[in-house]
């Protein structure tokens, strides 16, 4: 089999995982945005590499590793190219490299974010162990599936201890937390029900009402506006909400490919992080 079929199988399963029609295709640019799969050709396992963002760094890592298809969460090609020169930036340089190392990339993004099973209801067991859920923007194609998430708990849960959850589903040792204004000081403040986006949620959150928001990243207005309303707000950057499902991705292609016969090495980045830290 030659290296063009092994990476179109592994399109293939990426698709039947996280159907392109799930995905907002009204702003996102999902798919396989580089095909390489004709240069150099080989017979050995074809090489995978998931990660959230496609740096310079894990394009190297790629490289280096001679991995095949980079499947990047994110879209490594979002605004469109006018011309790829060795001079166009970082993204451009780090693109020839990879077309000239036979190094494919498929971005899934809001396909991810949509489908069930997919990120967001990853994001939902960090509350507690198969809650109750609904959609936030359902999709028009898939029942079951669309954009965001909405939990109702299956009892109070104090908020000092969805902070310890999500902290430990996530692996992070800090988060962001905005309290209301106004606490009655007698009781523990109890959550209910929480407005789950990965990434940025301010636009999917827009008319949902829920005690706590949780989401990567919201501006400054907006989650003053929701503290002010008497909402908890959590954020972790932007990406640290969508980084550790890569480990569910890759058991579930594993899993696809493994049907399929095609002999594979599915690895996650070890370059790939959030660019904002606590220091």
């Amino acid at each position: 089999m030659s290296k063009r079929q092994k990476v179109q199988l592994a399109v293939s399963a990426l698709k039947r995982l996280y159907p392109l029609e799930l995905a907002d295709s009204s702003w996102d640019n999902t798919g396989l945005l580089v095909d390489s799969s004709g240069v150099n050709s080989s017979s050995t396992p074809l090489s995978i590499l998931l990660t959230i963002d496609l740096t310079s760094k894990v394009a190297q890592e790629a490289i280096k590793s001679k991995t095949d298809l980079i499947v990047a969460y994110h879209p490594f090609i979002f605004r469109p190219l006018k011309s790829i020169t060795p001079s166009g930036g970082s993204q451009q340089d780090s693109l020839i490299q990879l077309i000239a190392n036979g190094v494919s990339v498929y971005s899934p993004h809001t396909a991810v974010d949509a489908v069930q099973g997919g990120v967001n209801d990853w994001l939902c067991e960090a509350l507690e162990s198969n809650p109750t859920r609904s959609v936030i923007e359902p999709s028009k194609v898939t029942e079951g599936a669309g954009m965001g998430r909405v939990v109702t708990l299956s009892q109070p849960t104090d908020i000092v201890d969805l902070v310890k959850r999500i902290k430990e589903h996530l692996e992070l040792p800090y988060i962001q937390l905005a309290t209301p204004p106004v606490l009655n000081s007698n009781l523990p403040p109890r959550v209910e029900t929480v407005a789950i986006c990965a990434g940025s949620g301010s636009s999917v959150f827009s008319g949902v009402k829920a005690d706590l928001y949780f989401t990567g990243e919201m501006s400054h207005h907006e989650t003053l506006a929701l503290v002010e309303s008497g909402s908890y707000v959590i954020t972790c950057n932007h990406s640290n909400t969508e980084r550790g499902y890569l480990k569910e991705m890759k058991a579930k292609l594993e899993e696809e490919l493994l049907k399929q016969g095609l002999k594979y090495n599915v690895d996650i980045s070890r370059e790939d992080r959030d660019p904002l830290v606590v220091v």
